[in-house]
C-alpha cells in the first residue's frame, strides 16, 4: 500500500504542472484535514508545509479560515499538532 501511495499520490499528482508545489502542499493539508481521522498524514502535512515554506502564521490563518466548514474540533487537533511541530518561540 504504502509503495501504490508514493508512486500515485507523490508520483503523479505532485508532479504535475498548474499548481506550485507550495501552493499544491498546502491544499493537500487543507483536504486531509477537512476529511477527519487522518491524524497521522495531518501531522506530515503540516511538517512538509514547514519544510516548503508555509510558516506556522499561514498554516494557523488557513485553519482559522477552516473554522466554519471542519468544525472546532478538527481545527484544534489540527493547532495543537502544529504546537508539537512547531511551538511558538
Amino acid at each position: 500500500m504504502r509503495t501504490f501511495l508514493s508512486a500515485n499520490c507523490f508520483g503523479d499528482y505532485y508532479t504535475r504542472g498548474g499548481l506550485l508545489l507550495k501552493f499544491r502542499e498546502l491544499l493537500t493539508f487543507v483536504y486531509i484535514l477537512s476529511m477527519g481521522g487522518a491524524d497521522s498524514q495531518v501531522r506530515a502535512h503540516i511538517a512538509g508545509n514547514l519544510r516548503i515554506g508555509n510558516d506556522r502564521a499561514k498554516l494557523i490563518a488557513v485553519v482559522t479560515a477552516l473554522v466554519p466548514y471542519i468544525g472546532y474540533p478538527r481545527s484544534l487537533n489540527a493547532l495543537s499538532v502544529l504546537d508539537e511541530i512547531a511551538p511558538l518561540r
